[in-house]
């Protein structure tokens, strides 16, 4: 797999154009307009990139300052599972939130529904939108205006140890039933064949997708997870659990299942490029990257298709420091920052024109994750879209815990559903 070039060259090559300025919205600084209209001032950046991304994203976002010596970038990490609350509650406050922040695809209609959000057409942070990926762009937009600019773009995958799955004789699965039907194989080597994440309901989708559903069709205000597909859905986890072709944990799914994955407990997982750096540092990977396998991710007995998903650059509706917040914004979503970003770490740029650059063409997971990408279910750009979620995970988990049976756990999200989208005509 490739590795590339550092931030500090990267800034080096960056030439920006300079705005005027207002100030940090946490520090209360007040920044200046000169005459040459040099940016000043603070710009607060809430990061909510992984342990493996985060020492990458901190000295991209300070190489800011090397192009506008006069603004301060104050990089904050903020763990993923805390920062749409923790972002709610201080733009909701009035105090704390911070100037940009990496917002999750799923969040910007939501924050933007809440008034949180600057729109940004026809402002610095957008520019040459064109060069955007279509379904990267989509998720920016909110009844009609524009409230971030994309800065990856991803979709879930099936990683799968390439040794294990040599010594078992089992061929990568094309389907669930394939996973099922493997088990025994896996048994004569003590390794479960796949780690079902049971405390995520992002985890759940390929699944539903897998039998032809969605959790609701937006363009006819429908709600559908309780249609049929969705208790087929849970049927289909709780069976691999049940048969023990899958192991689970419905409390702290993610470490568990990095864990098990790289050190040889489990042969495959589904994961997206945001976990590429962390797999790879494993015991079954390190010094042998070659051994990590990416396939599409497995159909189920109606359809294959994995959620899109990504990030990205919002700017804080209270900023005070508005100018040097969009120039930022566009800093971090230029082409220049997005070619390193994948370089380093096998992120997948939004913009097309990176991926005419022989870096990124030859970037291994890169060639697999882009054909992903375009043929990944685009989910609903609508302000509850964030909250679809939350009612799947209770019943992913009371499934899985023998607690509710899956029929019952799909009605029960629909009713939910119901509830979370009462305003309007939806049915």
């Amino acid at each position: 797999m490739r590795r590339g070039i550092a931030a500090t060259a990267l800034v080096a090559t960056l030439s920006l154009a300079a705005t005027a300025c207002g100030g940090d919205s946490d520090s209360g600084e007040s920044g200046e307009k000169k005459g040459s209209g040099e940016l000043s001032g603070t710009v607060t950046f809430w990061d909510t990139s992984n342990e493996a991304e985060k020492a990458f994203f901190k000295k991209t976002a300070e190489g800011f300052e090397k192009e506008h010596p006069k603004v301060d970038v104050k990089y904050v990490s903020v763990p993923f599972g805390e920062a749409s609350n923790k972002f709610k509650n201080a733009a909701g406050g009035g105090s704390g939130a911070p100037d940009v922040m990496r917002t999750e695809v799923a969040w910007v209609a939501d924050f933007a529904n809440l008034g949180y959000l600057a729109p940004l057409d026809d402002t610095a942070a957008v520019d040459n939108k064109d060069d955007y990926l279509g379904q990267a762009w989509g998720s920016t937009q909110f009844e009609g205006k524009t409230y971030g600019v994309p800065q990856v773009i991803d979709t879930l995958a099936l990683f799968y140890n390439k040794d294990l799955l040599k010594k078992a004789g089992v061929e990568v699965p094309e389907s669930v039933e394939d996973i099922k039907n493997s088990t025994k194989k896996f048994q004569g080597e003590d390794v479960t064949p796949f780690y079902m994440r049971g405390d995520d309901a992002y985890w759940f989708l390929p699944f539903l997708y897998g039998e032809g559903g969605d959790m609701v069709d937006a363009e006819a205000k429908k709600i559908t997870v309780d249609d049929g597909a969705g208790a087929k859905a849970f049927e289909t986890i709780q069976d691999l659990v049940d048969s023990k072709a899958a192991t689970t944990d419905t409390t702290d799914g993610w470490e568990n299942m990095q864990k098990s994955f790289k050190d040889g407990k489990v042969a495959m997982m589904l994961n997206g490029p945001w976990a590429i750096e962390d797999t790879l540092a494993g015991k079954e990977f390190k010094g042998n990257e070659d051994n990590l396998g990416v396939a599409p991710v497995p159909a189920g007995s109606e359809a294959q298709g994995a959620p899109q998903g990504g990030h990205n650059l919002s700017v804080y509706a209270g900023s005070k420091n508005l100018d040097a917040s969009y120039e930022f914004a566009k800093y971090m979503s230029s082409a220049e920052v997005q070619k390193a970003t994948t370089e380093e770490l096998s992120l997948l740029p939004t913009r097309t024109s990176v991926y005419d650059e022989q870096t990124v063409k030859d970037n291994t997971m890169v060639q697999f994750f882009k054909p992903a990408v375009d043929k990944a279910v685009e989910r609903p750009w609508i302000a509850e879209g964030n909250s679809l979620f939350e009612p799947i995970r209770v019943q992913l988990a009371d499934v899985l815990t023998g607690k509710t049976e899956p029929e019952a756990a799909a009605d029960k999200i629909g009713e939910e559903y119901a509830k979370l989208l009462k305003d309007g005509d939806w049915k």
